[in-house]
């Protein structure tokens, strides 16, 4: 799998999920971190992450996948817990 230094600047997306072929994690600026106690399941951060790097299990929501996780802070802004 390519690492973001081996994509070709200016690249096309020639096909919709392309994106899962390249771990972007490593171009993270922040990690999150999930307070379960805090976490209502309301389900705003997966709705919003533009990486698809919340994972949900039985309806709920389980984990972040730090391969693809860029660290934007939107599962953090729009989270009302």
């Amino acid at each position: 799998m390519k690492s973001w230094k081996e994509v070709n600047p200016g690249a096309v997306i020639t096909e919709a999920g392309s994106a899962q072929e390249f771990k972007t994690g490593s171009w993270r600026s922040f990690k999150p971190i999930w307070i379960e106690e805090n976490c209502i399941q309301c389900l705003f951060c997966w709705l919003y992450c533009p990486d698809m790097a919340i994972k949900v299990k039985d309806g709920k929501r389980a984990e972040f996948d730090y391969d693809f996780c860029k660290g934007c802070g939107i599962c953090a802004l729009e989270c009302p817990g």
